[in-house]
């Protein structure tokens, strides 16, 4: 029987001072043209942490309001703040930086992140008092070091900086004096991925209601990769994160695919569940420092703030079929193959629409569509677009040229199967994963009936292939309910016994 979704989280953790000190945009700007009027104007362009809690897509993201609503919001977002924005989401919630700081140092266990103890003393309380924070986490926060020898370590040991309302306040040690996969700045980049992939490993159990033991494994999908000179992408983030979150029964692996990483990740996990090889499986990502603050220049040059400003991480909790939950249905898989090209009619076809066509579906059997599920409030200033609109249009032209949709119904197409972008653009984050919570509760709740999850990925970042990626499932409500709705254990032995009773009469009437 097919795997279903437990319960999913998503979780930000708002870090504004990493948009200039870490978002690759800044750093190059820095070596390119250190003196750049676009480095000035930063400052002044980032938002406070309640302006990051009341952004619309942000709240949508953590599950303090659907997407439809979201829809009905007049675009653009930014100018526009959320009544009764909270902290706290039913997914997740938004770390402020102060307390993501903390979080990193209690997930390092090399001893690499060292914060001002003044800093610690001044947060620490606030950072044990999250509901999601369990006493081990909290009492792995250390006491801290003088403020001189954190400016020493990073201007003469080249230690990356960690700073909070313009003040340097920590820094993360390299692991290494020479192997640059061990660099400052690598562990930076590795120490936020794994705390906000713990953030979200902790609500992903809340979530789904179940106790840390029952997870068997983890399945890492995010965009950095550990290691050391000798095995630069080794991993494993997975095993590390669980470490800390406390899934004292759990192993895991790390699995890459550039955006397309996380339905990679879910197929594999569904498919170990459906074997029977775990029966608890749980798909987690962590943030990417990089992409902090990635088109920065074009929102200060539309006098925006800059809205690249948050960490992001989810978890998705896969397990035995339940006859109640959605499964994942792994007969309609779509797979970008090695001849499909990459000309976006032959994309969409090879993941929307042939998995379908195997099945005897057509495209408007399915409900709702999550493909890349960027906020158009990020991309349309940068001059990408409406990044999930042209998919939903590029899925309806397709329907229209295959006979499954009239011409005049696909203005409709992208309203009635698609969904407005909220998602950071955290690369792996958008790609398709970020509607699963929706999608399970608005199938549990009737509303559709099944979604199609699709990942993207850009294969060429890595210079080793020209070639594009992605894969598709489906998420359908669940059609195991009659065939597990059964049958105790004392009511099979009572059939069973009905049934010795019954062929003992028979031989005695022969």
């Amino acid at each position: 029987m097919n795997s279903v979704i437990k319960g999913a989280s998503y979780v930000l953790a708002h870090t504004p001072q990493m948009v200039f000190y870490n978002g690759t945009t800044q750093t190059t700007e820095k070596v390119v043209n250190p003196e750049s009027e676009y480095l000035k104007a930063i400052d002044s362009h980032l938002r406070s942490y309640e302006e990051a809690v009341s952004y619309w897509p942000n709240q949508v993201y953590i599950g303090n309001a659907h997407p439809d609503e979201l829809a009905e919001v007049a675009f653009p977002y930014y100018d526009k703040a959320k009544e009764g924005a909270e902290r706290y989401g039913k997914y997740g919630e938004i770390m402020p930086e102060e307390e993501f700081l903390i979080l990193a140092q209690t997930v390092d266990v090399f001893e690499v992140v060292k914060l001002d103890k003044e800093f610690v003393a001044a947060h620490k309380d606030a950072f044990a008092a999250d509901p999601i924070i369990t006493e081990d986490i909290a009492a792995k926060v250390e006491e801290g070091i003088d403020a001189e020898e954190i400016a020493r370590l990073v201007n003469e040991e080249h230690a990356e900086g960690l700073y909070h309302a313009g003040k340097l306040v920590g820094c993360i040690k390299r692991a290494h004096d020479i192997d640059v996969n061990l660099s400052a700045h690598v562990m930076h980049e590795n120490i936020m991925s794994k705390a906000t992939s713990v953030l979200a490993l902790l609500y992903g159990v809340r979530n789904a209601g179940i106790d840390k033991a029952d997870v068997e494994y983890v399945i890492d999908c995010a965009e950095e990769a550990c290691g050391d000179m000798n095995q630069r992408g080794g991993g494993n983030f997975a095993k590390a994160a669980a470490e800390i979150a406390g899934l004292v029964n759990a192993t895991g692996s790390d699995t890459r695919g550039f955006c397309a990483g996380p339905s990679h990740a879910l197929i594999e996990a569904a498919s170990l569940v459906k074997a029977g090889t775990y029966k608890c499986v749980a798909v987690t990502a962590g943030g990417c420092t990089a992409k902090l603050g990635m088109n920065g220049k074009d929102h200060i040059k539309k006098d925006m703030p800059i809205l690249e400003d948050c960490l992001g991480g989810f978890c998705v909790i896969i397990a035995e079929n339940d006859g109640e939950n959605p499964e994942i249905n792994l007969d309609i898989v779509g797979r970008h193959t090695v001849g499909t090209g990459s000309a976006p009619q032959n994309v969409i076809g090879s993941l929307v629409a042939d998995p379908l066509e195997r099945n005897g579906m057509k495209l408007t059997d399915i409900d709702k569509f999550s493909p890349e599920m960027q906020n158009p409030d990020i991309t349309k200033p940068a001059g990408a677009g409406d990044v999930p609109l042209a998919n939903y249009k590029m899925i309806g032209a397709l329907a229209v040229k295959r006979g499954e949709l009239d011409r005049k119904e696909l203005a409709n197409f992208t309203k009635d199967h698609g969904l407005t972008g909220w998602a950071p653009t955290q690369g792996h984050i958008p790609s398709g994963v970020p509607y699963i919570g929706f999608a399970r509760e608005d199938i549990l709740a009737g509303k559709i009936k099944n979604a199609m999850i699709i990942g993207k990925g850009s294969l060429f970042l890595g210079r080793m292939t020209n070639l594009f990626d992605g894969c598709s499932f489906v998420i359908q409500a669940n059609t195991g309910a009659e065939d597990n709705s059964g049958v105790s254990e004392e009511e099979v032995k009572g059939l069973i016994a009905k049934a010795m009773k019954d062929f003992a009469a028979s031989l005695l009437a022969e």
